[in-house]
């Protein structure tokens, strides 16, 4: 065990919300730490993110502390000691110091209790296991600082043990690595991973989905996803081939660009080759419209986007719309060949940057006045003419529509004659 005064003038800590919250909770016979990835991040040099503070005062007090102080609660987890207390709007989570009594997955049965080694012996990983208290003084228990230091992700205890009690502790060993470790992930975990990895047929759809897009967005994401598909982790997850070097390709594709990492985007890259691959993928993770929406057209046709000139590149962004567009091409770009510097490649993505697709100018009311009646036929010649005006290039001047809405009128006509 260490205590050591590394955050003692951390501003986060000594002053705001925190500071009030661990005042109130860590005085008249309690304590209150601030715990788990607050800490890590902070001893990383990180914003600390989501605050999380444990305290040895049961639940009820707090909310009693709470309400004395004016401070609303909201009673979040309660069976599991969890509060929720909110101040000016900020959310901070506050959970009685606890031990697992007896283990069976998320539906662990845990005491309150008052003891901080206990507490932080139940946790996943070492720098995940690190307490601070309001002076800034940093506890460990379990060795997680100098593995912090070291960007060490590797479980407390036992690891076949610590993933048993959870198996989305797989899918969380390799997205803290991606995020906050270096090197090779620790071997130990890594095969404890692999003996485990049965256990993830087990795990909700929605909780693989947040992880696994999380993991995919992380800075070590390419390595962390290829140790995983080497382990044979990602068929459970996925369903299906896992593409490691599309992935890899749209990664570095997205950082030659300047562009913000995209979850769905990388998962596209990783197990899509189809639109078929999209619906499984999709079912499996229980992925939500938008992102569902999103696979599915980026992986329509892909393949074709090679042979595309300037001017199949416009129709196709028309159709589209930027961001559909943007993101197929970025999945054929990934898929044909790795070669991130390829100007081609890049003038068709940046094609939105460049150019923005007029509307299309003709109305129904220019095929009434051409003798049109209303009914099924004027939207059948108002998508005539669309295709027609997007084969001439778009144009806008008064002739070349004029002609336009003539050739698809006159086409109608000879329709219905026969």
């Amino acid at each position: 065990m260490s205590a050591e005064p590394l955050l003692a003038h951390a501003p986060w800590l000594t002053a705001g919300g925190t500071a009030r919250v661990l005042q109130l909770l860590g005085s008249d016979g309690e304590e209150a730490r601030v715990v788990g990835g607050a800490v890590r991040n902070a001893l990383l040099g990180l914003k600390p993110g989501d605050i999380d503070i444990a305290t040895t005062a049961l639940p009820d007090e707090v909310m009693r502390r709470a309400t004395s102080a004016g401070i609303k609660g909201v009673p979040t987890g309660i069976d599991h000691g969890t509060i929720t207390l909110v101040i000016d709007g900020h959310p901070y989570e506050i959970t009685t110091l606890r031990e697992d009594t007896e283990t069976f997955g998320r539906k662990a049965r845990v005491a309150f209790g008052r003891d901080w080694v206990k507490d932080a012996e139940r946790r996943d990983f070492t720098m995940n296991g690190l307490s601070v208290d309001a002076d800034g003084v940093v506890y460990d228990y379990v060795g997680g600082i100098a593995d912090a230091k070291a960007r060490r992700v590797r479980f407390i205890g036992d690891p076949d043990q610590r993933i048993a009690e959870d198996y989305l502790r797989i899918l969380r060993f390799f997205r803290i690595h991606a995020a906050f470790g270096a090197g090779e992930p620790d071997r130990d975990g890594y095969l404890a991973c692999i003996r485990g990895r049965a256990g993830l047929a087990s795990l909700s759809a929605e909780r693989v989905r947040m992880e696994m897009l999380k993991l995919l967005v992380a800075g070590g994401a390419a390595a962390a996803v290829l140790a995983m598909a080497e382990g044979g982790l990602l068929q459970a997850l996925i369903g299906g081939v896992a593409y490691t070097g599309p992935f890899s390709t749209m990664i570095a594709i997205e950082r030659e660009l300047g562009l913000t990492a995209s979850g769905t985007r990388r998962l596209a890259a990783l197990s899509v080759a189809v639109t078929e691959d999209a619906k499984r993928v999709a079912a499996r993770l229980r992925l939500s419209n938008a992102e569902t929406k999103a696979l599915d057209s980026m992986g329509h046709r892909w393949w074709r986007l090679a042979t595309k000139d300037e001017a199949d590149a416009r129709r196709l962004l028309y159709r589209l719309g930027a961001e559909r567009y943007h993101d197929r091409v970025l999945l054929g770009w990934a898929r044909n060949g790795g070669d991130v510097t390829s100007s081609s490649w890049r003038a068709l993505a940046e094609l939105p940057q460049r150019w923005t697709a007029p509307k299309f100018p003709l109305k129904a009311a220019d095929f009434i006045a051409r003798g049109l009646a209303e009914g099924p036929a004027l939207g059948h010649v108002l998508t005539l003419a669309e295709d027609a005006w997007l084969a001439a290039d778009f144009p806008l001047e008064e002739a070349a529509l004029a002609s336009i809405a003539d050739r698809a009128a006159a086409r109608i006509r000879r329709t219905q004659k026969t």
